[in-house]
């Protein structure tokens, strides 16, 4: 069944539930641009699009129009974007007015058309205004379209846009992830392949001993479910924590002298002004950029057209990669749930050669189906893809392209495309096409539908005024960036310690400075761990252990009606205030962020210790903690779900209410597009009786005329033969008689005629009452089956007490430094990693 449909007739609405409106359709042969729409179904994205064209065939007007159109349908959007084009998207402009586009009109295009500035903007105004209206859109669509989406420009390596870093930590994976081996070991392979092309060392996966020795790295963390930062890295290159690599031991594989100027390097990288920018800005997050704080859909554009290949490439090999583990974080869906965008595709996905990047590209076409992801690729360059990899893909936009070879390319993907489909493909008729596109013209072959379709695509509602520099994405993100820092400010300032201020920290620092010694002696029943430190202490700085009481806990939540079974962890840390142990301790505990904790069960030297409270030392004291600790998690602990009683369904584990909004935003897009095809049948078999009923009147009317006509000149017939009777002198009673009844005859079947004309004529407008019924009952999902009217009710989940473990319950010893003014803090991210309770 055929999913892009067009639409015959005047244009009507085109703002159709999950379909997205493209151009018309165009008479190829005659070069005519006709009155069909293109409606493209937001489901077919599923399996994935690719848009090809050279300079000047329009491709960049059709793909941003298709984001536009996934914008207003809610669908949110990563796009890549190395040349800077796509931040075009951000110059829509719902009054249309000159002062709108006097900022991005061209100086020299004004003298050029012989017109100042403000006269050359108000040209450009008009000429989009009426742009628009051919096409059947105004300024309200334009206002839509601002009004659904978050549209942002990310800049990584660089403050121009919104500062994005990848490389304030290396996350470890979600379990789904680490689970699959597939997607586990292309993860590790494209974060090591990615940092080590950064640092300029071009890396054999196989033989180099520095991809080697990283991907064991972060392979080994990763699967303890452990996190790493570069400082971190820069440690475990030269303490890795393994005694042998494969067969070899780790000193005969890579001697210590290797891994320290290996770290060297990478620690020369971390220090170089020049990298700075690549530290700053908010860390990479799938999720936060797919939605907003609100939950409102996002679109980011991320701009790499500043960065060198080798930072690209890392960049986008990093960006895949967590795509991936996103993705596989999902629910399994039929319909759209989010696209991946990237523009100028070449050089990532070559047909032989296997750049970092390569891999997870081709993962994300072989699975992002399953999970409602679709990939949208651009190039002006088809000969230098993987067409193999290219034949996941199931929509190919085609516009004019440069030379032969690009077409042999393009025919390949698009045999192989249909051979997977298990559909027809007519290589010579294709190719025939292809040499007659022109401009804005596109050939779209979707394997969805029944044949290719030639259409002009539409005009884009934001103003395509070229690629944006990176001065002018640094105006479009004042704004945004001012409130970025602001909120970043706030929350990671330096001046709260334990949740006070400075002077907070000054007395710690006090305090910490009159302590300070040997290593106590702790009892044997005690036990105790060692903080590892995050970041390194400043110069000329004391390094003191401070003792904590920590417990590390193992939850289990058990809800039926929500199918929730799921055992979590938690690390409670309480540290105690002027060297005493209070009461209620775990009342004034810290929750630690999973996976902050890194744990070992030797000092590092250099440090000092302060004295430890007597109460840390009594090992009976341990089971009285132990008891409180659980009674403490089961009353005061207890996740929060939320239930959507109108989907009868329940939010997961751990969810936020914002997060359990967006996992039903595509329950409820799924429901809708069930609803939409229910309908689509329920309407079809009526639809196809009306279509018999009126075959059977246009015959029938058919057959009346040619009676009538029939009846018509044998009535003339005998009306003559009687006058020239008549006028022979013979008798005219006889023929007068016949005469008389074939005019009555000639009368009836002229009856007959109109009746069946007008039976015909209401059985059209019955057919055409049902297609606006359908249409109707369609539109009416849009508020009946909608994210907005769901009521989330909050539901408490206690541990169960009975089941609760105690995997450590002792002493960890948390890593200070007291600079030479007497301030204290710690060297581990605790503020940012811990909920006080």
């Amino acid at each position: 069944m055929a999913k892009s449909k067009t639409t015959e007739g005047p244009l009507p609405d085109f703002e159709k539930l999950g379909e997205f409106y493209l151009g018309k359709k165009y008479d190829l042969p005659n070069r005519q641009l006709l009155e069909e729409m293109v409606l493209y179904d937001a489901k077919d994205l599923t399996t994935h699009a690719m848009c090809v064209g050279m300079t000047g065939s329009g491709k960049t007007g059709l793909c941003v129009s298709l984001l536009e159109e996934a914008a207003i349908d809610g669908i949110p959007a990563i796009c890549i974007d190395p040349k800077g084009d796509i931040g075009n998207l951000l110059l829509s402009f719902p009054e249309l007015a000159p002062s709108d586009f006097e900022p991005w009109v061209e100086q020299s295009d004004a003298v050029r058309k012989g017109m100042s500035k403000p006269e050359y903007a108000a040209h450009t105004a008009n000429k989009w205004r009426d742009g628009l209206a051919s096409w059947g859109q105004g300024p309200e669509r334009i206002k839509r379209y601002k009004d659904a989406v978050d549209v942002a420009i990310y800049t990584p390596g660089s403050n121009a846009g919104l500062p994005l870093t990848v490389l304030k930590n290396f996350a470890a994976p979600p379990r789904e992830v680490i689970d699959d081996p597939d997607i586990m070991r292309e993860r590790v392979a494209g974060s090591a392949s990615g940092l080590l092309s950064l640092m300029g060392i071009d890396a054999d996966p196989l033989s180099s001993r520095e991809h080697i020795l990283l991907s064991t790295i972060l392979d080994r963390r990763w699967r303890e479910g452990k996190h790493l930062d570069l400082p971190s890295l820069i440690r475990a290159i030269q303490a890795p924590g393994v005694e042998k690599i494969g067969v070899f031991d780790l000193e005969s594989f890579f001697p210590s002298d290797d891994r320290l100027k290996f770290s060297m390097t990478l620690n020369n990288l971390l220090a170089s002004p020049s990298f700075a920018g690549w530290l700053e800005g908010e860390p990479l997050d799938i999720q936060r950029l797919m939605y907003t704080s609100s939950g409102q859909p996002r679109l980011s554009i991320i701009s790499i057209a500043h960065l060198s290949d080798s930072e690209r490439m890392f960049f986008v090999t990093i960006l895949l990669n967590e795509m991936l583990s996103w993705m596989r974080s999902q629910a399994g869906t039929s319909s759209l749930r989010a696209l991946l965008y990237m523009d100028e595709i070449y050089g990532y996905f070559p047909p032989t050669a296997k750049p970092p990047s390569k891999p997870p590209m081709m993962m994300l076409l072989k699975q992002a189906r399953a999970f409602g992801l679709g990939v949208v690729l651009a190039t002006q360059n088809p000969v230098d893809l993987d067409y193999k990899g290219l034949s996941n893909i199931g929509t190919w936009f085609l516009g004019r392209l440069q030379t032969q070879r690009d077409k042999e390319r393009v025919l390949e993907g698009l045999e192989g495309a249909a051979a997977q489909a298990g559909s027809a493909f007519n290589r010579s008729s294709m190719e025939q096409t292809l040499a007659a596109l022109g401009s804005r013209v596109f050939l779209m072959n979707n394997v969805h539908d029944d044949g290719p379709t030639v259409f002009h695509s539409r005009w884009a509602m934001s103003f395509l005024r070229g690629p944006l520099s990176r001065p002018q994405i640094q105006e479009l993100m004042n704004d945004r960036r001012a409130e970025s820092d602001s909120q970043e400010r706030s929350s990671t300032s330096p001046e709260t310690l334990d949740s006070s201020a400075q002077s907070s920290s000054e007395k710690v620092g006090k305090q910490l400075s009159k302590q300070g010694g040997q290593r106590p002696i702790v009892p044997s029943d005690v036990e105790e761990r060692f903080w590892i430190p995050s970041r390194d202490a400043a110069d000329g700085a004391r390094l003191v252990y401070r003792p904590a009481l920590l417990a590390n806990l193992n939850c289990h939540f058990v809800r039926l009606a929500a199918d929730i079974d799921e055992w979590q962890e938690r690390s409670l840390l309480y540290e105690p205030r002027r060297g005493k142990i209070g009461a209620n301790v775990w009342r004034r505990s810290l929750v630690l962020t999973p996976g902050v904790l890194e744990l070992t069960i030797a000092p590092e030297p250099g440090f000092e210790f302060a004295d430890v409270p007597g109460a840390l030392l009594n090992d009976k004291q341990y089971k009285t903690w132990g008891k409180e600790v659980r009674d403490y998690c089961y009353r005061k602990m207890p996740q929060t779900i939320y239930e959507s009683p109108e989907l009868d369904l329940y939010s997961k584990l751990g969810q936020t209410e914002l997060e359990a909004r967006i996992d039903w935003r595509q329950a409820v897009r799924e429901l809708r597009d069930e609803k939409k095809e229910k309908l689509r049948v329920k309407y079809a078999s009526k639809l196809k009786s009306l279509d018999s009923k009126i075959r059977t009147a246009r015959q029938r009317l058919e057959r009346e005329k040619a009676q009538y006509d029939q009846a018509k000149w044998s009535s003339l017939l005998n009306i003559g033969q009687t006058v020239l009777g008549a006028m022979m002198g013979n008798r005219v009673s006889s023929r007068g008689a016949t005469a008389g009844r074939s005019v009555g005859r000639a009368v009836q079947q002229r009856t007959d005629v109109s009746h069946a004309g007008e039976t015909l004529e209401q059985l059209s407008l019955d057919r055409t009452n049902l297609e606006m019924e359908l249409e109707q009952e369609i539109q009416d999902l849009q508020s009946e089956v909608s994210i907005e009217r769901l009521v989330l009710e909050p539901v408490s989940v206690p541990c169960r007490k009975g089941d609760l473990q105690i995997d450590y319950l002792g002493i960890v010893w948390v890593p200070w430094e007291v600079d030479q003014d007497g301030i204290a803090r710690r060297l581990v991210d605790l503020e940012q990693n811990a909920e006080r309770r």
